[in-house]
């Protein structure tokens, strides 16, 4: 796969309209987009943003094929033991070639970087059909995102401003340790001063 789809970026009244599906306003969602992808669902060449996870294929892969990706580097064991690379896809095409669900799984993909084992949450059948909605539009992502955020139960924190929480259901227990409700405080702050778009 080259992941590279029709790569439709979002309109602004795009997150105004999804932002109102769950009562919120376009500055939440935007503190959320600012912080998981720096604002963008796309990479350079136009695949969704994409973080392989080592420590997450290391657990979906039976025991038969783990050692193989330990021993091409591919798995282990602990996250955090080894740095990421600037870019993921050479490392997922790799995984793919061992176990490609397992691999789509143990990505983080797009705008709210949902981990391709949340696909359910995220609203999807299974992982790959997520990416390939991913591929195509932003809207996808954002909506993603928000189907997310409400089965996990975090969309009244949302509304309520409680990042502490929402950082710590979204970006698990270790959410502190990289500020993920510090940062997405700031951003809601930054587009609470940028006025909103008119919805039509």
């Amino acid at each position: 796969m080259s992941f590279i789809g029709q790569s439709k970026r979002l309109d602004d009244v795009d997150i105004g309209q999804i932002a109102k599906l769950i009562g919120c306003g376009e500055d939440e969602l935007h503190a959320f987009m600012d912080v998981e992808a720096a604002g963008s669902g796309f990479d350079k060449l136009g695949r969704p943003k994409m973080l392989f996870e080592p420590h997450i294929f290391y657990r979906q892969l039976p025991e038969a094929l783990r050692s193989k990706a330990v021993r091409l580097g591919l798995a282990y064991k602990k996250g955090g033991s080894k740095p990421y690379p600037k870019d993921s896809y050479p490392r997922l095409a790799e995984a793919m070639k061992i176990d490609a669900n397992g691999a789509l799984r143990s990505a983080s993909w797009g705008l709210g970087q949902i981990l391709g084992l949340n696909h359910r949450m995220a609203g999807y059948s299974t992982a790959l059909e997520m990416v390939q909605a991913f591929m195509a539009d932003e809207e996808n992502h954002l909506r993603a995102m928000v189907s997310f955020i409400v089965t996990a139960g975090i969309d009244d924190d949302l509304r309520a401003h409680r990042w502490d929480m929402v950082a710590r259901v979204y970006n698990g227990p270790n959410y502190a340790k990289h500020n993920y409700h510090g940062r997405m405080r700031r951003a809601f702050e930054k587009w609470q001063k940028i006025r909103d778009t008119p919805l039509p």
